[in-house]
């Protein structure tokens, strides 16, 4: 049933239903659940209880996604491509509660196969089969039976859920950031781990003291929140503060406390506009402005909603290879394969292709050199990206400043300052001596996002 003809949604076992919504949209219109399921939080004012159970329905069953088609498959005795998406969004749904949480068996299949009643009355006798099969057979047992004769890259595909592609590109991203090829394991585990919900004070705007939640390990400005819906936060609805992982914060903050001539900073690839709010806010402070570009104009609107409470940010839509400038400093997060949010987007590893990884690669590099010839002499560039993928990171960087004469600034060091940490925590290879810098979901607990600093020269 197309999720737009839809009839109201009744209020009894809500959770499930809209878990169930969000996972039919996501297969069918190609949504993205981090960006649906809080909407659809929001409009239905849950108790923070059922709003956690209801994020962890979604994303437990999204992120698991791979391991659930191959027990579904062998439990209906049929390939997962002949199984129409509203019964299979119920079957996996079934699936995650079975498996995976606390949830009683008898509530897990009759409260989901409900579901199914309200809204494809025909299939709900096939799911219930299905389900019940699922829930005679334990996790372990069915995960040797679906990986039994697999290799040992595929079993790691099924078991963690990510494509084998990626399992091998995570290996590699590993051994070419310096580390060791036996955390894959432990980095698979934290990308299929529930991420916290992180809100970012804005500085100069409200302090982070002032938000409710736990401070944030690296972070100086972010909190952890216990609430699925940050916007009952009074600070994020009013923009002062701003839902925003750690990582990402990391960003903007160490190329806001690289020293840089006077003048108007920039974020050239600005949407959704997390740092983007970060930068403008610090660059209040400091008596400058800040100019955000995005290509998409639903991007852009989003940039000027993140950045509401600042009258410091000239928003536009523009393609960043088009920039002027001069900045005095710029912010260039490029479009890529977001290998290293898999945990917040967990969608996004069954969308994605190796080919993407070469597509991507030459815009890539035209945003760094556009960064690059926008910046002032004397400024400095950040490139960062939500990949660990070394096509995307090292290689991109190096390529893009060999025989140049833009020097290559220490950011581990930068970010050890910004969070009083050892910078050999942030440690990545790269040029030189190899000064860019890599956070891990496995190490650091934030989206694996990848910075390099660069100070063009005068």
């Amino acid at each position: 049933m197309p999720t737009d003809q839809r009839q109201p949604r009744p209020a009894k076992n809500l959770p499930r239903r809209i878990a169930w919504e969000v996972l039919v949209d996501v297969e069918t219109k190609d949504s993205y659940a981090n960006l649906l399921l809080p909407a659809k939080l929001a409009r239905t004012h849950m108790e923070a209880q059922d709003a956690a159970f209801t994020t962890e329905l979604t994303y437990g069953a999204l992120r698991q996604q791979e391991f659930y088609d191959a027990i579904i498959a062998t439990a209906a005795n049929r390939l997962i491509d002949t199984i129409d998406p509203e019964p299979l969004a119920g079957m996996r749904l079934g699936a995650h509660q079975l498996l995976s949480m606390r949830v009683p068996d008898h509530a897990a299949l009759s409260e989901t196969v409900a579901v199914i009643k309200s809204y494809a009355p025909k299939t709900a006798g096939f799911v219930n089969a299905v389900l019940r099969r699922i829930s005679e057979i334990d996790r372990a047992e069915w995960l040797r039976r679906v990986t039994a004769g697999a290799t040992a890259v595929g079993e790691q595909a099924i078991e963690y859920s990510h494509p084998e592609w990626i399992v091998r590109a995570m290996t590699q991203a590993l051994k070419g950031h310096g580390r060791q090829a036996s955390e894959l394991q432990a980095l698979l585990e934290a990308d299929n781990a529930a991420a916290k919900v992180s809100v970012s004070a804005l500085p100069g705007l409200i302090d982070r003291g002032e938000l409710p939640g736990q401070p944030t390990e690296f972070s100086p400005i972010g909190v952890t929140l216990e609430t699925a819906v940050p916007k009952n936060v009074d600070a994020v609805a009013t923009g002062r503060a701003r839902v925003q992982d750690e990582g990402s914060a990391l960003v903007a903050l160490a190329l806001a406390q690289v020293a840089a001539p006077a003048g108007t900073w920039a974020d050239l690839c600005a949407g959704p506009g997390g740092k983007a709010a970060v930068l403008a806010a610090i660059a209040k402070q400091e008596g400058t402005t800040l100019d955000a570009f995005d290509s998409s104009e639903h991007r852009v609107e989003l940039v000027r909603s993140s950045t509401q409470a600042l009258d410091n940010v000239t928003t536009r839509i523009q393609d960043a290879r088009d920039a002027a400038g001069p900045y005095a400093k710029v912010l260039v997060d490029v479009p890529c394969s977001g290998l290293g949010a898999l945990r917040r987007r967990p969608e996004a590893r069954y969308r994605r292709r190796p080919e993407d990884i070469n597509a991507l690669a030459g815009l890539q590099r035209e945003l760094l050199r556009a960064a690059l010839e926008a910046c002032a002499p004397g400024g400095v560039v950040a490139y960062s990206t939500c990949s660990p993928h070394y096509a995307e990171t090292v290689l991109v960087v190096d390529d893009v400043l060999r025989g140049t004469d833009v020097e290559i600034l220490d950011a581990p060091s930068v970010l050890a300052e910004v969070t009083g940490s050892d910078a050999e925590g942030f440690a990545s290879v790269g040029r030189g001596e190899g000064r860019y810098a890599q956070l891990w979901p496995h190490v650091h607990g934030t989206d694996g996002m990848f910075v390099a600093l660069m100070r063009k020269a005068n």
